[in-house]
């Protein structure tokens, strides 16, 4: 499946997701800190709705921090749209040819399938990221993206235990390939989730 096609799936599927949840589920927490499943969603979908003029003009208001910047937009927007509003911004772009700045489709598929993890995963939904989609993010992680989110994975081993997939060398660190996506991105997950003698600094304190 080529990856546009990949990124238009991935969007719909998460979007028929967004619109099955209740109104508590929408306030939870999520895995991306001090977001709320609205603002995940929200945020989402900021690539399709602003401008790159607005998105320059955001950037400066924020003093160019683009942390500040997509925080400010995430809450703001989150607060301005409905449930229904922040799905179907994904459904109705899941086609959009929005990239980040860096990274290429492969950034843009792996923007979608981490925040729906951001989600899924916090909510307790068993959603599993089909394994093309999967496989083909894992295959673009290096030391220096990882550093990049905030994962230090120097000295470990990735392996996945339903795929066959490793990365790195040192103590081995054994979950689901899905799971090993987050650590690269950065996340911490709750206990039980990954198998290590060092998984602790990978796990939800």
């Amino acid at each position: 499946m080529r990856i546009e096609a990949m990124i238009a799936a991935e969007r719909r599927e998460l979007a028929d997701l967004l619109d099955g949840l209740t109104a508590e589920q929408w306030e939870a927490p999520t895995l991306c800190t001090g977001w709320r499943v609205r603002e995940v969603a929200a945020h989402m979908s900021m690539g399709f709705r602003y401008s790159l003029a607005r998105t320059a003009a955001e950037l400066v208001r924020a003093g160019g921090s683009i942390h500040r910047m997509t925080d400010r937009c995430a809450r703001r927007d989150a607060a301005a749209a409905s449930t229904a509003e922040l799905a179907h911004f994904l459904r109705h772009h899941a086609e959009h040819p929005w990239k980040p700045p860096v990274g290429g489709l492969a950034s843009a598929l792996a923007h979608d399938v981490v925040h729906g993890l951001d989600i899924t995963v916090a909510l307790g939904l068993d959603r599993r990221v089909p394994e093309d989609r999967v496989r083909l993010l894992l295959g673009k992680v290096t030391l220096r993206s990882a550093r990049f989110f905030g994962a230090d994975l120097r000295g470990v081993e990735l392996r996945a235990d339903d795929l066959d997939w490793s990365f790195g060398s040192g103590t081995p660190l054994t979950g689901a390939g899905q799971d090993l996506l987050l650590v690269a991105f950065g996340r911490r997950l709750r206990p039980g989730r990954l198998q290590g003698e060092r998984h602790h600094r990978f796990v939800a304190g």
